[in-house]
């Protein structure tokens, strides 16, 4: 089994390919560039450097959200275009699961948080048991306060990643009752590796779609959508008139 994985829900942009359980490559890079100019050369670079034939995998592991509009957007553009060229299947794997999946086997819960700006992130809560991941709590935007909450009743101590992390430390420290750790800095921000390694998870489940059917997750409206509705745009109208990802937006 061989798997194409792409990550680009946040700053992060990340390119992997695994096979049967061994990560051949991982090109990950957090920095100012947009990742309509990232993705696509990084994806070279490793076809070139391990002498990838695009043919060969069997699947095309995505980062289906939540996370950055535009991120989620140019990312799954990336694997449609890929998949329909590839005639190859798109595996949808939820953002905060695989940041969970950064920390393999630890003890107690596992929270990752993306930022999602005006005071809430795009958390979840996790554990592994016998090895295996464990939802809590599943993907979710959450007022910051509210999951603090949300942790506190459960009582058990924690282990906090992702970028919604460091704008909300004061508060977390504030209010956090349970011991907490935050991870450190090659744990603690999305991995295309992580995408893959639950993508494998899921193909041998058969919980493929076709690059056709994907559609990003993306758990609440955006801005431009929000100022629609608070101007009293029918939500089937908005709908219509989103944005739909075509095999056009990418060129392969």
């Amino acid at each position: 089994m061989k798997i194409l994985a792409i990550d680009s829900s946040g700053l992060v942009a990340s390119v992997a390919v695994l096979e049967d359980d061994i990560l051949l490559a991982e090109y990950t890079v957090n920095y100012k560039k947009t990742h309509s100019q990232t993705l696509l050369p990084m994806l070279d670079a490793i076809v070139q450097m391990i002498d990838l034939d695009l043919q060969s995998i069997d699947a095309i592991a995505i980062s289906k959200g939540p996370g950055s509009f535009t991120g989620l957007r140019i990312g799954s553009a990336t694997a449609k275009g890929l998949g329909l060229a590839l005639n190859k299947p798109l595996i949808e794997v939820p953002t905060v699961d695989a940041l969970a999946c950064n920390l393999f086997d630890a003890q107690g819960l596992i929270v990752p948080m993306m930022d999602a700006r005006r005071a809430q992130v795009y958390a979840g809560i996790y554990r592994f048991e016998h090895h295996k991941l464990k939802v809590v709590h599943e993907q979710y935007a959450v007022p910051v306060e509210d999951l603090i909450g949300q942790i506190n009743a459960l009582g058990e101590p924690v282990i906090l990643l992702g970028d919604g992390v460091p704008p909300y430390l004061d508060r977390i420290h504030a209010l956090l009752q349970v011991p907490y750790t935050v991870a450190p800095a090659h744990m603690n921000r999305q991995r295309a590796g992580a995408v893959g390694a639950l993508g494998e998870i899921y193909f041998a489940e058969g919980r493929t779609v076709s690059a056709d059917a994907h559609r990003p997750e993306y758990l609440r409206a955006s801005q431009a959508e929000r100022e629609k509705i608070e101007k009293g745009v029918p939500v089937g109208e908005i709908e219509k008139n989103s944005e739909v990802l075509r095999p056009r937006d990418v060129t392969v």
